[in-house]
């Protein structure tokens, strides 16, 4: 039995900065052999993203985000030789995954017909802003940009100004879709011989992330309200400021906003039949939230956490970095690691949230130096001698 679930699987990973990177990532997490294709000299963009650096390198945090577990080999694609050379690792891969815009490798002979001429097994995966069809495919885009355009920021912020979700959150979405897929296209690779071309577009899996909001406008045709740290689910579920610090409280069925009631001394509001069902809440929004943030500010957050949760109402404090890491639960989950890296020394990561049962997530390697394996990989994948890698590299070709 492999020791990790993706054990033998092989992906090519030509993308940078920071969606397909993710995936790939998670891929290596998983057990597959990553091998991260850099541009000699330059590497990912998402390298120069700093500061912060690791400690003593000129390499970003951002980058050691979303590349652990990876090699990394240099090679210039806009060379024949250096084509050549990813055509013969594209031979030996399962997946390839790259995110150039849209028409850019089919110049170079890497498109996923070559390849997949080549090597019809390979799962081929393109992540690009826009898709491959339509008005906008040659577009370039951010995450910034896609947040906008897919409609998450109109239902995020408050009232007067539609506003950005912190992280890159379609970035990040997009990656675990990408992740996904590529998963569900080797299962039918493995069941039909065959591998396939996988299209995702950073614009549509922001609109997909939308999830209730998109449908509770197209069945109602109202457009979504943007409630700042406000919900669309039961009421509460939102930001209170108690007496101190703020937290957040949600009480999203009628069992729980009893057991509120019963926490906050206040039984009488399930006497109000504007309050009693979670319909009526939701329909009396703003008659309500007035009377639940005046009872909030009648004790300190720790005092409201204590008693919520003695009657089992999820409620929860406003963690800062700091807290967040410190946090018991948080510790106990080791969803921080430390791995030893030659230049930096310790350096920290987060976990992978996934705990397997059978094949545990357990190897955590340092995101890799620019090119630190090219020698190695193009000697043990496609089996070039020592005397051909110097030669490629007299040429600036790896």
């Amino acid at each position: 039995m492999p020791s990790t679930a993706l054990a033998g699987i092989r992906v090519l990973d030509l993308s940078r900065i920071l969606a397909a990177p993710l995936a790939t990532q998670l891929l290596a997490d998983l057990g597959a052999e990553v091998i991260k294709v850099e541009r000699p000299g330059a590497g990912d963009d998402s390298r120069t993203y700093g500061p912060p650096f690791a400690p003593g390198t000129d390499t970003a945090a951002f980058y050691l985000s979303c590349n652990r577990n990876k090699r990394s080999v240099t090679v210039n694609h806009a060379t024949a030789e250096g084509q050549e050379v990813i055509r013969a690792l594209a031979a030996r891969s399962d997946v390839l995954v790259e995110n150039f815009r849209t028409g850019t490798l089919a110049k170079y002979g890497l498109d996923q017909e070559s390849l997949r001429e080549l090597n019809p097994r390979l799962v081929y995966l393109s992540v690009t802003g826009f898709g491959q069809t339509g008005p906008y495919a040659e577009r370039p885009g951010y995450d910034g940009i896609f947040q906008a355009m897919s409609g998450m920021m109109s239902v995020s912020g408050h009232p007067d100004e539609p506003m950005k979700v912190g992280v890159s959150m379609v970035d990040i979405l997009t990656g675990l879709y990408a992740a996904t897929a590529v998963l569900a296209a080797l299962r039918h690779r493995d069941a039909t011989g065959e591998g396939q071309f996988i299209d995702l577009s950073l614009l549509d899996c922001g609109l997909a992330s939308l999830s209730h909001f998109a449908m509770n406008y197209l069945v109602s045709g109202e457009v979504p309200a943007r409630r700042g740290n406000g919900g669309y689910g039961g009421i509460p579920s939102q930001a209170f400021q108690c007496a101190d610090k703020p937290l957040f409280l949600v009480a999203g069925n009628d069992k729980q906003f009893a057991a509120f009631c019963a926490a906050a001394d206040r039984t009488d509001l399930l006497q109000d039949p504007r309050f009693v069902t979670t319909s009526a809440r939701i329909a009396h929004r703003e008659e309500i939230l007035p009377v639940l943030e005046a009872v909030m500010r009648t004790r300190t957050r720790d005092e409201w956490l204590a008693v919520l949760d003695e009657h089992d109402v999820p409620a929860g404090p406003f963690n800062e970095m700091p807290e967040v890491f410190a946090d018991p639960q948080i510790r106990h989950r080791k969803m921080l690691v430390e791995v030893e890296d030659p230049v930096s020394g310790r350096l920290p990561l987060l976990a992978n949230p996934i705990r397997f049962g059978a094949t545990p997530v357990e190897g955590y390697a340092p995101p890799p130096a620019l090119g630190e394996h090219t020698a190695e990989v193009l000697a043990e994948v496609i089996g070039l001698t020592e005397h051909q890698i110097l030669g490629l590299r007299s040429r600036g070709i790896v």
